[in-house]
């Protein structure tokens, strides 16, 4: 018959129970206490029966204990099954997932689980689940989301160059000279109306669940700017959308910019923005953005915001009905200075 294994001597029995002490994991507890009956003198069967366990198992923990001591005996984590994707195939997944598909080709203009696990068969003449693929993605940090539109004449450069831009020509704008303070707002138009949008909505899995949706086409124009810097807002509810509209906005925006201050106020170039009819107050420099880039304008993440939590999934009875909310869901956004600030600020403009 085989010596039995010695056990290492640089712990004693009570050091072992102290670890127990600190120890959350009640297996590495039992085997802790197994080898301090060991080092107590007690025979390997003893503390077998003790620990309820085989003579063969109690000699395992003793050469993991003998390997790493106290560390060594914790719970070991099932290594499971191998990745079915190596590094390289997983980079090259990555690639084809970032550049998305080609329609005429693939047969889809967006990937799913599905056409991916064929995409690997092709490649790779690896069989793979949609649910283990789905796994691979999320591993490599990939998840389903929903996409943020882009207008299709935008120049590539567009944005990244007014960002670099704008900054020096806010502060050399009209008014600014003599340590004059400067004000950055934003301004934008959206049409409220009675046909709604429909929002997402939490539901049993498995179902759809409905909203009402109007038909009638009545709406009204909801004028927006925000200065998230100080959390302020300005907005006009106006039957249409027009220079003399915009005026009318240019004066409450003026109204709210604070004494001694000067406003650099961007929006976009729509033909009211620029029109020779449009009268712009004193306190206000207007600065507009690159065309086709409402990503530079946060009023944009303001109107979504308002939509999906107070201006959709009901019915507006008439075109009163819908001032009537709209003037509800600004002032409640006025309101909220916090939230201004979490929606508008914008590291390239205010630093932070």
């Amino acid at each position: 018959m085989a010596a039995a294994i010695g056990v290492r001597s640089d712990y004693t029995s009570g050091d072992l129970r102290q670890f127990t002490r600190r120890s959350g994991d009640p297996d590495q507890v039992r085997r802790l206490l197994a080898v301090a009956l060991i080092l107590d003198g007690w025979s390997r069967s003893e503390a077998a029966k003790v620990a309820g366990v085989t003579l063969q198992i109690v000699r395992d923990w003793v050469l993991r204990f003998n390997e790493g001591g106290p560390d060594g005996l914790a719970t070991r984590k099932a290594p499971g099954r191998a990745a079915i994707l190596n590094d390289e195939q997983r980079a090259r997944l990555a690639a084809v997932v970032e550049a998305g598909p080609i329609p005429a080709a693939h047969g889809v203009v967006r990937w799913r689980l599905a056409d991916l696990a064929q995409w690997v068969w092709d490649e790779f003449e690896l069989s793979v689940t949609r649910h283990t693929l789905g796994r691979e993605l999320r591993a490599m940090g990939y998840r389903k989301l929903s996409a943020r539109p882009r207008h299709r004449g935008q120049k590539p450069d567009d944005i990244a160059d007014f960002k670099k831009a704008s900054p020096p020509v806010w502060r050399r704008s009209s008014g600014a000279s003599g340590g004059t303070p400067i004000e950055l707002w934003w301004q934008d138009e959206a049409r409220i109306g009675q046909q709604t949008k429909l929002t997402r909505r939490w539901a049993k899995r498995g179902t759809r669940p409905s909203a009402p949706k109007d038909q009638r086409r009545s709406s009204a124009w909801l004028f927006g700017a925000i200065c998230p810097a100080e959390g302020k807002a300005a907005g006009i509810v106006m039957p249409r959308c027009n220079s003399e509209a915009m005026s009318m906005h240019l004066e409450e925006i003026a109204f709210h910019v604070a004494p001694g201050a000067h406003a650099v106020l961007l929006l976009d170039q729509a033909g009211w923005h620029g029109s020779a009819e449009l009268v712009v107050p004193p306190n206000i420099t207007l600065m507009p953005i690159p065309p086709r880039c409402p990503e530079l304008n946060p009023v944009e993440n303001v109107w979504q915001f308002m939509r999906d939590n107070w201006l959709s999934n009901r019915i507006f009875k008439s075109y009163d009905d819908i001032v009537d909310h709209c003037c509800f869901a600004w002032n409640k956004l006025v309101d909220q200075p916090w939230r201004i600030m979490s929606i508008g600020l914008r590291q390239w403009a205010h630093g932070s």
